[in-house]
């Protein structure tokens, strides 16, 4: 059986939504740029298919749309959804084909414009719903499909008895993890600026250099007619738009890896237990590559909120100092269909960096899913 291997891992900067420098740049245009960059150096004929993730996007498969305009017009594409986990799981479906023998290079990734994503209408019997957003499980008042404040964040804390203060604590060391990455350069090898019209966008521009504890502490919570509600947008993912993109290979063909995608794992959870997905996923993905926690040199665990990374980390004895080091959702930003596959990203270079070593990426996703990716990075 071919191993799937990681030849190249490449992301665009993170932007805050609607005010940020991507504000102008859609969804088309960050996929060109990225799967532009992924491919160059490979040969177009080679190329067996280009996956995306996406969403809310109107559709349509922005993967095709980028093959084409990236000159990989003999490269199928393919939209992925699995709303938060849809990057990650392109790069486990690019990995799966691999493995099976079926493709030997694909580009998989992500990307997200939040800033100008379509709006959708409804028509329910002679009524408009408009704006309509396709719900993804069967709303209800514990788990709101619409509001994931509650049914991520507030529920994932209740139930793993997570506080306010460790939430806040925990937001703020991803904004200094961010920072410092930035400051280090800790990026600079995994992002590729882009252009656009508000100038060259080359550095993340979501984390927050002067937050603290104290600021952190003086904002409202999200709904203040809910006893004890302590999730705020201090400690939640922001609201962002951004592209990512590897080229996943067979080592049959002796490109020169970056890593090797070991194992992954999805999961299936109920709604109002979405937060703690990534315990169960986690495991899974670890026990299918015969590996445990303690295996694991470096996690890569989205903040969709605080709460829900907290949670996951108590609950699965993980050493904080191996997660996030680089930040997250709370500082980086989630670019939602992108966020899996920027998770790999730096998670490989990282890795790298640090010398080689074993790596995990996880997240929960909207409607009660989560999923984990292993990844195996090799020493220089």
């Amino acid at each position: 059986m071919p191993e799937a291997v990681i030849v190249s891992a490449l992301r665009t900067p993170i932007g805050t939504a609607f005010k940020g420098t991507l504000r102008d740049t859609t969804a088309f245009d960050l996929a060109h740029h990225v799967v532009t960059a992924a491919a160059r150096g490979l040969d177009p004929e080679r190329v067996d298919d280009v996956i995306l993730g996406e969403g809310l996007y109107g559709g349509g498969v922005v993967a095709r749309h980028a093959a084409v305009t990236a000159g990989l017009t003999s490269a199928a594409g393919l939209a992925h959804n699995r709303h938060c986990a849809a990057g990650l799981a392109a790069v486990q479906g690019a990995a799966a084909s691999i493995r099976a023998g079926m493709d030997e290079l694909v580009i998989a990734g992500g990307v997200n414009s939040a800033s100008t994503a379509p709006k959708s209408r409804f028509r329910d019997g002679d009524e408009w719903i408009d704006p309509w957003h396709s719900p993804t499980h069967p709303d209800r008042p514990d788990a709101p499909n619409l509001d994931m404040s509650i049914t991520v964040g507030w529920n994932a804390a209740v139930l793993a008895g997570v506080s306010r203060e460790e939430m806040d604590a925990w937001a703020l060391r991803s904004h200094r993890n961010a920072v410092r990455a930035i400051d280090e350069g800790r990026f600079d090898a995994e992002i590729v600026p882009i252009e656009t019209g508000h100038g060259l966008f080359a550095v993340d521009e979501h984390p927050r250099r002067t937050t603290s504890l104290e600021k952190l502490a003086s904002l409202k919570p999200l709904h203040p007619e809910i006893e004890g509600f302590s999730i705020t947008a201090g400690n939640a993912g922001g609201a962002n738009d951004g592209a990512a993109a590897l080229v996943v290979a067979s080592d049959r063909l002796g490109l020169p890896a970056l890593a090797t995608v070991r194992a992954w794992a999805s999961v299936g959870v109920d709604p109002a237990e979405t937060g703690l997905a990534p315990v169960k996923a986690i495991p899974k993905a670890l026990a299918r590559a015969g590996l445990a926690v303690g295996d694991v040199d470096l996690f890569e665990i989205n903040e969709a909120f605080a709460a829900m990374c907290v949670a996951t980390v108590g609950k699965l004895g993980i050493d904080p100092d191996r997660v996030n080091v680089n930040g997250s959702g709370c500082s980086l930003g989630h670019p939602v269909a992108a966020t899996g596959a920027r998770m790999v990203v730096t998670l490989v270079h990282e890795l790298r960096r640090r010398g080689g070593g074993t790596g995990v990426a996880a997240m929960c996703a909207g409607g009660g899913m989560g999923s984990a990716a292993v990844i195996e990075v090799p020493a220089p």
